[in-house]
């Protein structure tokens, strides 16, 4: 596949994109002509902002997720607590000191508007929200305790199938979680491999060290299907995770992208198209911000 920088990009463009539309439509081709140069500006950011701290590849990622489960992909995700907006970034176990990027977003704002992993074209030409949900936040991202039914639940309230499901959970080849997001699994699940859970509970204890981080998966700078062979050896790091691989109706696919990484980036990318699709804002509707962080 591609780089994971490159990859990451058509997931930003989302983002920096989105202050500068005005049309009933999404295309792919939306800025050719009022911004040639958005994409590639876009690509040197984030190589930049990845080569200098890896783990932010993972990071801009969950940015993007968390911002289309509520309310559709409209950037409101960015929207900084004032009186009259209930910040979505303070939502308690999604978001709350654990959600960031938000200073990449801005740089690639500043450079674009300075102009004047698998590849998918991104249909371009959303707007931005003025409002932001807390509320929303905490009732509709899946979070880390969650079993196979809630997911299922979680992701078709989205129109999201159990495809989708999977190989969005596959972004979780990326990046690390704290210690709080998994401390039950490896303390008091069975279902997990018992040499796994003991190297977890080295850097994560019983009490304390909430913030201590462990990688999804044995790789977690590379975009490759070791999370799916994880979760087929009992080594989900998440309940959330291990529950794709259990005894359920996902179980066959987990084992087809644990050998298939062809298939899986090919199911990711078509995934994240139906995502990032979700209640877009088009035409008159919300705002082209000025300041991503705030409304106008």
């Amino acid at each position: 596949m591609a780089s994971n920088s490159f990859f990451l990009c058509h997931v930003l463009v989302m983002f920096s994109l989105a202050s500068m539309s005005l049309s009933s439509s999404l295309s792919p081709y939306f800025y050719n002509h009022v911004c040639p140069e958005a994409l590639q500006t876009i690509k040197r950011v984030v190589e930049d902002e990845v080569k200098q701290e890896k783990r932010m590849g993972a990071s801009l990622l969950r940015l993007h997720f968390h911002d289309c489960f509520v309310n559709g992909c409209d950037a409101s995700i960015l929207l900084d607590k004032t009186t009259t907006i209930d910040s979505e970034k303070t939502a308690f176990v999604p978001n709350n000191n654990s959600i960031r990027g938000f200073d990449v977003i801005d740089k690639i704002k500043s450079r674009l508007i300075n102009l004047g992993g698998p590849t998918w074209e991104v249909t371009l030409g959303r707007r931005d929200s003025t409002t932001a949900s807390r509320t929303t936040a905490n009732n509709d991202i899946p979070t880390p305790f969650m079993d196979l039914p809630a997911l299922i639940k979680n992701f078709k309230k989205q129109s999201l199938n159990e495809k989708d499901l999977v190989a969005l959970s596959g972004g979780h080849t990326l990046g690390f979680a704290q210690c709080f997001t998994f401390r039950n699994r490896i303390y008091n699940e069975t279902n997990i491999d018992s040499t796994f859970a003991r190297q977890r509970q080295a850097n994560c204890p019983r009490s304390g060290g909430n913030s201590n981080l462990s990688p999804l998966d044995p790789t977690p700078a590379l975009f490759d299907s070791k999370y799916f062979s994880n979760l087929v050896s009992k080594k989900g790091l998440l309940h959330s995770d291990q529950a794709l691989f259990n005894g359920g109706q996902t179980d066959n696919l987990v084992k087809t992208y644990s050998t298939n990484v062809g298939t899986f980036s090919k199911d990711f990318a078509e995934s994240m198209i139906k995502m990032g699709n979700i209640k877009p804002l088009l035409g008159n509707q919300g705002q082209i911000r000025v300041n991503c962080r705030k409304v106008n």
